[in-house]
C-alpha cells in the first residue's frame, strides 16, 4: 500500500513569524547603533506632552 502525498506539519516551507522588541525612547538614545527609526521616536518623545508606547527595534529582530 502506498503512502499519500499529504503534507502534515514540520514542512520547512511554513512562514516564520518574527518579532521585534518594543523598546522606549530612553533605550533608543542611548542604543551603540541608532537607527532612522529610533532617533524619530526619540525626537517625538523629548516634546512636552509627548506619550508613547515603544518602537520596534530591528536590533532585537531574532536571528534564523
Amino acid at each position: 500500500m502506498a503512502k499519500g502525498k499529504g503534507n502534515k506539519g514540520g514542512s520547512s516551507k511554513e512562514k516564520v513569524r518574527t518579532s521585534m522588541k518594543l523598546v522606549t525612547s530612553e533605550v533608543c538614545e542611548v542604543c551603540k547603533t541608532p537607527c532612522e527609526r529610533g532617533m524619530a521616536y526619540a525626537e517625538r518623545m523629548r516634546e512636552p506632552g509627548a506619550v508613547g508606547k515603544g518602537v520596534p527595534c530591528i536590533l532585537t529582530k531574532p536571528k534564523g
